[in-house]
């Protein structure tokens, strides 16, 4: 699961959800509003996380990599097909309260939307926001063509954070680059203060750049792969990595961060199942975890 690998999909038939909201509660724990069909109709999660719609897109099998649109009328993300052997890219879209379910098509990478909407970035690849839907997959040019990069995450400026994956090393570093006049720098290895330990993987970038989430394998974790936070300090330079805790990070593998593009909801992805990662699920929580571990300022 840590070198997650890029499978052939094979397409499925469509099926719908109708997604009604007759009993939504509002947990003890949280103090966000249940809205009507919003989050495909779930209940709203507290500061506890929660597989996120058990037995729609949380099954007993393999569900990876989600990412909502700004408008939150579409959800995507990676599952695993009935046989096993491949991996299906999926998208629930909310049409008149009515949340459809479809694959898109094989496996192209984990998709994650720029904060504007115009851009799905896939790993290396990406699609362009169309009046008519989504653009064919492109490759992103040089300086990012002959890096493999697992997961790209670009900030409302359109800085791109991305993995490096190398099958020679474990210490492969998050990298960054900027853009500027209209072209993309050489992209920079980050600090210390995330560049350390093994796994370095799956960025996610706060649209404002105040902050960044990503997994890694490093001394004093819980267990197998952690989820961590870097909190951007007065100078503009990285505050030190956080872990994000007991209740986020297990002795399984948790990874894939995201924060939803209204900013209240964190999604992550934990093993739940045997060191094989048979079943994968993509579980929420309340984003007020992360501003109860940003550290405060003197202003």
């Amino acid at each position: 699961m840590r070198a997650l690998t890029y499978l052939n999909l094979i397409l499925i038939s469509v099926l719908f959800l109708n997604s009604c909201n007759s009993k939504k509660e509002k947990p003890e724990d949280s103090d966000s509003p249940v809205k009507k069909n919003t989050y495909l109709g779930q209940i709203l999660p507290g500061l506890t996380p929660q597989p996120f719609a058990p037995g729609v897109v949380t099954t007993d099998g393999w569900e990876y990599g989600s990412t909502f649109s700004p408008d939150l009328k579409e959800f995507y993300f990676i599952r695993e097909s009935e046989d096993k052997e491949t991996q299906q890219f999926v998208v629930f879209q909310k049409k008149d309260s009515i949340w459809l379910n479809s694959v898109i098509s094989q496996r192209v990478g984990q998709p994650i939307i720029s904060p504007d909407g115009k851009r799905m970035h896939l790993g290396r690849r990406y699609k362009k926001r169309t009046k008519d839907g989504w653009s064919e997959v492109k490759m992103l040019d040089a300086p990012f063509g002959d890096l493999l990069i697992m997961r790209l995450s670009a900030s409302a400026n359109g800085t791109y954070y991305f993995d490096t994956y190398d099958e020679n090393r474990e210490d492969f570093p998050i990298r960054y680059s900027r853009l500027v006049d209209g072209q993309y720098e050489e992209p920079e290895a980050l600090p210390k203060e995330i560049n350390t330990g093994t796994f370095l993987n799956h960025p996610f970038i706060a649209p404002d750049e105040s902050y960044l989430i990503w997994d890694a394998v490093r001394e004093g974790g819980y267990g197998d792969s952690d989820l961590y936070i870097s909190f951007k300090q007065k100078d503009e330079s990285w505050g030190e990595a956080i872990n994000l805790g007991e209740k986020i990070n297990t002795e399984a593998e948790e990874i894939a961060a995201s924060v939803t593009p209204d900013g209240k909801y964190l999604f992550f992805n934990r093993n739940v199942g045997s060191d094989e990662y048979e079943n994968i699920d993509i579980f929420w929580v309340d984003a007020q975890i992360i501003e109860k571990l940003r550290p405060k300022r003197n202003e």
